[in-house]
């Protein structure tokens, strides 16, 4: 909607409205050149040139030459000092804090390990400890965190932030955690299932940056899933849409740590990958895994293809339920690349509808082992009002 046609009472109201757009552009997508912001928000260039310029003057934003298909052009960002993020992923066992400024430049960020079945209170403790010291070691305090985002390998409702199922994450069941860590920061503090967070991150940043249909699998220790329809993260009535992990593959299969049988995640998930290898090649990793199927080993490739497969069973049910532009595969399984990626290609092209847009696209995640920190961080600024905290309204 061009400016022409917001119509607030005053010429005063309206150009409060087109800084309150322009900001709010920059905040979500860290960084744009005027001319995408001019496409973004349906205001002029001239318009857009001179808030710019403006909200530049006054420290709130900051602009960069850059060049874009060979033409100069004015890179803009929020002004860095404007406040900093936090965000954490809980893995299964090891947790990952980033800290970042409003511009989404990250400035610390740190991995440690957790202990097996470790408890929310003990893991949160031990994140807002961390995130205390990372804080100082940028010459900062508590007071310039504007907001923390978590992620938690379980489903999570959003609008309490509790962990909303029981069995998934031990330790953790129906844990508040807005409440434990804001309490302990002194921060607010948003919650969502650490797939979501995946998910957003590379649609915002990553191998799905302007798409709108996407299905992330994060296939690590266990196997979760994130959906984004129609540009916004799916959660569904208690945080629960997107459990790929928990799709049934074989109704004979051995039981999952949710009760069921023959979950996706008791075929693909690192023990089940590791323990399948085992009478046959000792105790590996996942990365020792993906490293010997590089190097030939036909085992490693064999397990590597048929995880594959049976990620394209599971995928082929969400993709022909929800029709996405792309499949994006995230979590450390998605390092095997091709091996892991061609045989799930082509069962999905066996197993959905045949379309004449062609088979789905599906790509390796682009932001690694970072993708649910990222999430994190863009879901703290997206709960940031940047407009009101520099009185751009």
């Amino acid at each position: 909607m061009g400016e022409d046609r917001v119509t607030p009472g005053s010429q005063t109201s309206l150009r409060e409205a087109n800084r309150a757009r322009i900001v709010n552009a920059v905040q979500q997508r860290g960084s744009l050149t005027q001319v995408e912001l001019a496409g973004l928000t349906g205001l002029s260039p001239a318009t857009v040139s001179n808030i710019v310029n403006e909200l530049t003057g006054s420290g709130v934003l900051h602009t960069a030459p850059t060049t874009r298909s060979g033409r100069r052009a004015q890179q803009v960002t929020l002004a860095r000092n404007l406040g900093l993020v936090v965000g954490l992923h809980f893995g299964t066992r090891s947790l990952r804090v980033a800290l970042s400024d409003v511009a989404h430049r990250i400035v610390a960020e740190q991995r440690l390990p957790l202990p097996p079945d470790h408890r929310a209170d003990a893991g949160l403790e031990r994140a807002a400890m961390l995130t205390d010291e990372m804080v100082a070691s940028v010459g900062a305090t508590m007071s310039e965190v504007l907001a923390v985002g978590v992620g938690v390998p379980a489903p999570v409702d959003v609008r309490t932030g509790r962990v909303s199922t029981r069995g998934l994450l031990r330790g953790w069941d129906g844990a508040a955690v807005p409440e434990l860590l804001g309490a302990r920061l002194g921060v607010p503090v948003h919650v969502d299932n650490d797939a979501n967070l995946g998910a957003l991150a590379e649609v915002r940043l990553g191998a799905a940056r302007g798409r709108r249909q996407v299905v992330y699998l994060r296939v690590s220790h266990g196997v979760g899933g994130g959906l984004v329809l129609n540009g916004e993260l799916f959660h569904g009535r208690v945080g629960a849409a997107g459990e790929v992990g928990h799709v049934t593959i074989d109704d004979n299969g051995t039981v999952c740590r949710c009760g069921n049988r023959g979950c996706l995640e008791t075929f693909v998930g690192a023990p089940a990958i590791l323990e399948t290898l085992r009478s046959s090649h000792g105790h590996l990793t996942l990365r020792d895994v993906i490293t010997r199927a590089e190097q030939g080993d036909p085992g490693c490739r064999r397990v590597l293809s048929d995880a594959g497969r049976h990620l394209g069973v599971a995928a082929a049910s969400v993709c022909n339920l929800l029709d996405p532009e792309v499949v994006v595969v995230g979590g450390q399984l998605a390092e095997a690349g091709e091996m892991l990626l061609g045989p799930l290609r082509a069962t999905l092209m066996e197993r959905t509808i045949p379309s004449t847009g062609g088979p789905v696209e599906v790509v390796e995640g682009a932001l690694g082992a970072s993708a649910e920190v990222r999430g994190a961080l863009a879901v703290a600024l997206d709960r940031v009002n940047i407009s009101a905290a520099v009185g751009v309204s």
